[in-house]
Parts: C-alpha cells; sequence; structure tokens
C-alpha cells in the first residue's frame, strides 16, 4: 500500500529522534558518519523505533551534505547510500510494511554559497535518494522555502509519484529563525502543488506546537505533521539533557492530532518509549476526515504602498537622503547641529549608519529616535545583520516602531575588523534578505496599517551585475522599496548603474560624496571596499590646497555625477566628510 493509499484511513506514527538517541547511547560523532562507521548501531536504532510501532522511519541522513560531513560529491553519495540501505534492512523484519523516508536537513547557508550551489547540492541529494528507490523525500527543520521550493518542483515533474514533506522549524511564538511567521509558512506552502504533506518539527516543545498550530489556518488539500521536541533541553554538567515527559508528550500530540495533523512522531529528546506510547494512545483509524473547518489560504499581495520618506516628492521630484555618522563617544553635539542645519534644507530623511566597517558607533535606531524627537525631521536608522541574533533583532525593530521609526535601511553589515576578533564575534543569524523577510512578517501581522518602509543596499561594482541584479529582485520579493548605493564618482560607474536600472522597475537613490582633499580622496580610493575613485578625480587634487578649494573639487565632482545620472535615477544619498553639512547647499544649487 502506497503511503497515499494509507495516510486516507490512518493516522502515520513516525519515528523519533535520531540524532539525541544516538547520542544517548553514548556516541560523541555527528550521526551521519555512523551510516559508514557504525552500521550496527544505525541499524538497531531503526529497528528499535519500529518494534515501538513507528510505521515510517526517516534515514540517518539529516546532516549528509559535503559542508557538515567536510567530503565531496563521491563521498557524500556513498554516505547518502549507506544510510538508505541500512533503513531498507532494518524494515525487513518488520511485521508490517514500514515506509522509509529520505530525510534532507537545512545546507549550511553560509556567505560564500550562493543560490545555484544550494540548488545544486539539494538538486544532487534528491537525485541519490531517487536512485535508491526512495518513494518519499522529507526536509525537515526548514526556516523557509528558499531554493528548496524550486529543487523541488524540478524534482517532482521528473518523478511525479514522488511522494513529498516540508516541515519547518519555528519557536515559542510561531516564527522561524530568519523571521517568517508559521501563518505564512502555511500559506506558501498551501499553493505549492508539489508539497503534498507539510507541517512542523524541532525548535519547540509538543505544548508550545499545539499552541501555534491551534491559531493556523491549515491547508485542507495537505497531509498535516507534528514532530515536536519532547521538551527544552537543559545542560547538566556540561551535556544537553532532555526531560523525560512521555505522558504530557502523548497528552499534547494527541491534542494536535485533533486538529488536523494525521503524520505523527518525535524530534530532539524523544526515543523509542515515546514512539511507542504515541503508537498506542493515538487512533490509528481515521474516524473522520481531518481539517474539515480549515479555510483554504490564497496568498495575498502586500497590502501596502510606498510610505514613509518616499512620498515626500511626487514622481520625477528627486529624494534627498543625507547620511550623519553617530559619534563614536557620548558627545552629540556636532550631530545635532548638522540635523539642525539640515532641518530646513529640502533634505527628506536623515539616515545613521549601524556601527559602520564594525566599530563602535553610537545606536542608530536610538541616534534617529533622538533626531527624530528633537530636531523634527524624518530620519531612517540603518540595521545590519552582523551584531544581534534573530531575537534581538525584533525586539529592536519593536522598540524602532514604538519610538516611531518608520523608514531602515537593511543591509548585512561589514564584518568585524580582523584585529578585534578574538574577542568580538560576529553573529549574521541571516543576511540582508532574511531580515527584510522579518520586516516584512511584522509588517503584515504586529504593524498592520502602520508598516515600515524599508531599502536595501545596491553594490554597482560588483563583478557580475546580473548576480547584483538578482539578489536586488529577491529584496523586492521581500518588501524592499528601494535601494542605495555606495558614492559614486565616475562615468564607468555611472554607467553600471544605469544598465542595472534599466533591468530593475525600482527606486534607486544614487550615493554621491565630496571628497575634500586630496588626503580623504586617497582614503576612500585604497581604503574603502566597494568605493571607486578614478584617478581622474584624484589628479584634481593638490596636496597644497586649503580648505576651500579642496571642498570646492568635490562639490563639483559631486555636481557632475548628478548630472550624468540624473536621467535614471530617484535621488540622491549624500554622505558628506566629517559632517561637513553645509556642503549641501552648493551641492543642490547646481540643480
Amino acid at each position: 500500500m502506497g503511503i497515499r493509499e494509507y495516510l486516507k484511513k490512518n493516522n502515520l506514527i513516525c519515528d523519533g529522534a535520531f540524532g539525541t538517541y544516538y547520542a544517548s547511547k553514548g556516541n560523541g560523532d555527528m550521526p551521519e558518519r555512523a551510516n559508514l562507521e557504525q552500521t550496527s548501531t544505525v541499524l538497531q536504532i531503526h529497528q528499535a523505533y519500529i518494534a515501538a510501532g513507528a510505521r515510517m522511519i526517516r534515514t540517518n541522513t539529516f546532516a549528509s551534505n559535503t559542508i557538515a560531513l567536510q567530503c565531496n560529491r563521491e563521498q557524500l553519495e556513498e554516505n547518502i547510500t549507506a544510510g538508505y540501505q541500512l533503513a531498507e534492512k532494518a524494515t525487513e523484519s518488520a511485521e508490517e510494511s514500514v515506509y522509509i523516508a529520505g530525510d534532507i536537513g537545512p545546507l549550511p547557508e553560509t556567505r560564500i554559497r550562493d543560490s545555484q550551489d544550494l540548488y545544486d547540492e539539494y538538486y544532487f541529494i534528491c537525485e541519490t535518494f531517487i536512485k535508491l528507490g526512495a518513494k518519499i523525500l522529507l526536509f525537515e527543520t526548514f526556516a523557509n522555502l528558499d531554493v528548496i521550493e524550486q529543487v523541488i518542483a524540478d524534482v517532482k515533474k521528473e518523478n511525479p509519484e514522488l511522494f513529498v514533506i516540508v516541515q519547518f522549524c519555528v519557536n515559542q511564538h510561531g516564527y522561524t529563525e530568519t523571521g517568517i511567521s508559521a501563518k505564512r509558512l502555511m500559506e506558501l506552502v498551501s499553493s505549492d502543488d508539489y508539497i503534498e504533506a507539510t507541517g512542523f518539527n524541532c525548535g519547540v516543545g509538543p505544548g508550545h506546537l499545539y499552541q501555534i498550530m491551534s491559531h493556523l489556518e491549515l491547508p485542507d488539500h495537505k497531509y498535516i505533521t507534528a514532530l515536536p521536541n519532547a521538551s527544552y533541553p537543559q545542560n547538566i554538567q556540561d551535556r544537553i539533557v532532555f526531560m523525560e515527559n512521555m505522558d504530557y508528550f502523548t497528552e499534547k500530540v494527541h491534542d494536535i492530532e485533533g486538529i488536523g495533523a494525521s503524520i505523527l512522531g518525535g524530534c530532539c529528546g524523544t526515543d523509542p518509549k515515546y514512539i511507542r506510547r504515541l503508537a498506542q494512545e493515538i487512533p490509528r483509524r481515521l474516524d473522520a476526515p481531518k481539517n474539515e473547518h480549515h479555510k483554504h489560504i490564497k496568498i495575498q499581495a502586500s497590502a501596502w504602498e510606498n510610505g514613509g520618506f518616499l512620498a515626500h516628492k511626487k514622481p520625477g521630484e528627486k529624494l534627498i537622503a543625507v547620511e550623519l555618522s553617530p559619534p563614536p563617544n557620548a558627545d552629540f553635539e556636532k550631530i545635532m547641529d548638522s540635523a539642525n542645519l539640515l532641518k530646513n534644507a529640502n533634505v527628506d530623511v536623515l539616515t545613521f549608519p549601524d556601527s559602520p566597517s564594525g566599530r563602535t558607533r553610537a545606536d542608530s535606531i536610538l541616534m534617529a529616535v533622538k533626531i527624530a524627537n528633537e530636531v523634527k525631521i524624518d530620519v531612517m536608522p540603518h540595521i545590519c545583520c552582523r551584531d544581534k541574533n534573530a531575537i534581538a533583532i525584533r525586539s529592536q525593530l519593536l522598540g524602532a516602531h514604538i519610538n516611531g521609526i518608520k523608514n531602515l535601511l537593511v543591509i548585512t553589515g561589514d564584518p568585524v575588523p580582523a584585529t578585534a576578533r578574538q574577542e568580538v564575534k560576529s553573529v549574521f543569524n541571516y543576511e540582508a534578505v532574511g531580515m527584510m523577510r522579518t520586516i516584512q512578517e511584522m509588517n503584515r501581522e504586529q504593524f498592520a496599517g502602520d508598516e515600515m518602509v524599508y531599502g536595501g543596499a545596491l553594490n554597482y561594482n560588483r563583478l557580475n551585475l546580473d548576480v547584483e541584479i538578482g539578489r536586488m529582485r529577491k529584496k523586492i520579493e521581500a518588501g524592499a522599496k528601494f535601494f542605495m548605493t555606495q558614492p559614486l564618482f565616475g562615468k564607468e560607474d555611472a554607467e553600471k548603474l544605469r544598465y542595472i536600472r534599466s533591468q530593475v522597475d525600482t527606486r534607486i537613490i544614487c550615493g554621491v560624496m565630496p571628497l575634500i582633499s586630496l588626503k580623504n580622496a586617497t582614503f576612500m580610493k585604497n581604503e574603502m571596499a566597494g568605493i571607486d575613485v578614478p584617478d581622474s578625480v584624484l589628479a584634481r587634487y593638490r596636496a597644497d590646497m586649503t580648505r576651500e578649494e579642496g571642498e570646492a573639487v568635490g562639490v563639483a565632482v559631486v555636481r557632475e555625477v548628478m548630472q550624468m545620472t540624473e536621467s535614471f535615477v530617484d535621488g540622491y544619498y549624500f554622505s558628506i566628510p566629517f559632517n561637513r553639512v553645509y556642503l549641501l547647499k552648493d551641492m543642490l544649487d547646481s540643480r
């Protein structure tokens, strides 16, 4: 009997955690290596779950990928093959037929891996399982559908009989580590014809998972899964331990079954004893169709339009943003003076970098709040992914919104300087696109009707501009309404920006900077990544220039850049060295 036919009439009990059960037996290595090194242990764990009543087991391949195993594709195929064959062997002596799911966990999305690289590896893993005869693929503990959505579509088109399950990992509040809500995930999966079963595993205990799922509109045309953790881990004598709570676990999973889940099992901390209780307590036969009270959900387009500082100008008028650097100490007089000078200077928004170059400055959001309250001008802090984890960033966003901050520039952030890395560690829970998705979710839920407006950075100096254009499109999908560039100084870079603008329909605010001396220009040319100061611009400065002469050259160069770009950009983003904001008037007078 195929899994689809079985699920029409029965709940399907899955196995429990492989990894934590493997570790509890005194094994210290990563479980996936055991497929080749401790085959008898892997076989015994599978057999224990089957004996406990599991009707579906997951192959011991959750972290079988080239990064986690530090191997090549040939070695990866060997590991997956061994893992699948051990699962097959474990089912041979089972009294009832047992389904085998090829288990696929999230690939480590390091900053050096692009989408194509990730796609290729997921596709390779899927194809390896299919060659081995797998009829079920289970993607588990995912934070979003990025990359795997296309992989699943392509694999299913080639193998229509394949049964695909996708499970997400959320926290107690119902959000993934990339900030996507459980509600949104169900909406996305609901419209995906290639995914037949979906739900949640890991991340939370059974009580929290029941609370989350009971408030969702579960898609009524999908089979629903629930594989929570036994509980929450505790650190006891340097060991991670899950407290045993089989009665509570079984009760809550039974409650989840009552709201529509029919594929049920356990994740971290669960062992064969948990699965035995589930198999005894969860009714196998379905007395009535599940999910009758759930409605099919269509993905709705964004309900909000451009707002914030973008609304200050009519179409065709240039937006003006000016960057003010928060102080590196507690002396805020200079930045407050600059903000007051700019209040009546036709500026649409003041922006504040978030500790650029990984060096400490006053918090960009708190600085923006102070200036907004005291100067009464629109503000836009930059917010980067380097310094805070996903929890802290969400808290920061909530606090920003409460304090009236509605404009944000979202960036991945510069790395911590090499000299400080022994004491200071970068976080990078996610990069700019992931943070944008977090804000997009918060706009839908917490901020509905009073949404934040945010944009991203545009790197016109990337070697492959089409890669940058693809990245911009991802940011637009994640809700970005505009893009700001690094300062631009020459015709060659202006032409690159023109090409980008011809390919992407969005607002582009061009970065400009008046270089005020030969020393300043030389520093920008040699020390600032992503910024190109042409030799022809450098040659216009002399070491013996007066302050006024240096500033005049800087203003002239900015005017030329504005003339080069006026026909295709939507505004200008002024970065003025040492907060010499009085130069803005001369640069704008040229318009």
